[in-house]
């Protein structure tokens, strides 16, 4: 009778253990004229598989979106005014918050650049004084183009165009010299910038420099910077790839390629 007692006291207790959220396996022993037994009782395993986490990618801030939408731009008027495109695209990104100020948005001014002359249309924004006049565009690229323009034909600039094309630091503390920007901290605000997002790189590109022509985005694609000479079919030839997949990656509805163009390819 006492035996028979603590057989189901050790199959409750089993049974409560099987149900139990415990991990691994549990003991019970059992003594038994003079001798111990050890039950050995495997519990379900309830715990979750640790998952191996998967890199979590950011959705680039409004900054980064600015700087792939007017990069090319940028470094078109690099290469017609020598104004370095690491400068144009920090004035860019400082002048008119990374294409969300109000000049930017309602005016197409990415460069705060006031009327002074300027006999298209205009735009009345409170800056330095209330309700100054400043110019309107049709559209930013035209901003883009004013820019150098307004740079390239003021003599108090000319000293700019002096310096190496790739000294974004001699560009930034000329400009505040010169009296682009009255703020003490431009030329710093620019280097900064230039240096936290890699501008610098633009300047290169046109410059020709091999070391940041191709880049590497990750394991499966390369970023590619078009030389002359360069076409899909040569480049799905040397990267092993197809013209298609190369277009398909690039949204691209041509087979033309522009100097200095910035495009994916699958690797």
């Amino acid at each position: 009778m006492n035996f028979n007692f603590k057989y189901v006291v050790l199959i409750l207790a089993v049974f409560a253990f099987s149900c139990g959220p415990k991990k691994g396996i549990a003991t019970k022993k059992k003594h038994e004229k003079g001798k111990t037994e050890t039950v050995e009782v495997k519990t379900a395993d309830t715990s979750i598989d640790e998952v191996e986490k998967e890199d979590i990618i950011k959705p680039p801030s409004s900054t980064d979106k600015y700087i792939a939408t007017y990069a090319e731009i940028a470094k078109t008027e690099m290469r017609k005014s020598k104004i370095p495109a690491s400068i144009t695209l920090a004035q860019g990104i400082l002048e008119s918050g990374s294409g969300r100020g109000r000049l930017a948005v309602k005016a197409n001014n990415h460069f705060g650049i006031k009327c002074h002359g300027w006999k298209g249309a205009k735009i009345y924004h409170d800056d330095d004084a209330s309700q100054e006049c400043f110019r309107k565009y049709r559209k930013a690229e035209s901003s883009y183009e004013d820019h150098s323009d307004f740079l390239t034909g003021r003599k108090r600039y000319a000293d700019l165009f002096k310096l190496k094309p790739d000294d974004y630091k001699g560009w930034a503390r000329g400009l505040r010299a010169a009296g682009y920007a009255t703020d003490r901290k431009y030329p710093q605000k620019l280097i900064s910038l230039i240096e936290r997002y890699e501008l610098y790189k633009y300047d290169q590109e046109v410059l020709g420099n091999n070391d940041v022509e191709i880049v590497r985005v990750n394991s499966g694609v390369i970023r590619y910077v078009i030389e002359k000479g360069d076409t899909l079919y040569s480049l799905a030839k040397r990267y092993n790839t197809t013209v298609e997949a190369i277009k398909k990656l690039n949204n691209l509805s041509s087979n033309d390629l522009a100097l200095g163009q910035e495009i994916m390819i699958p690797n």
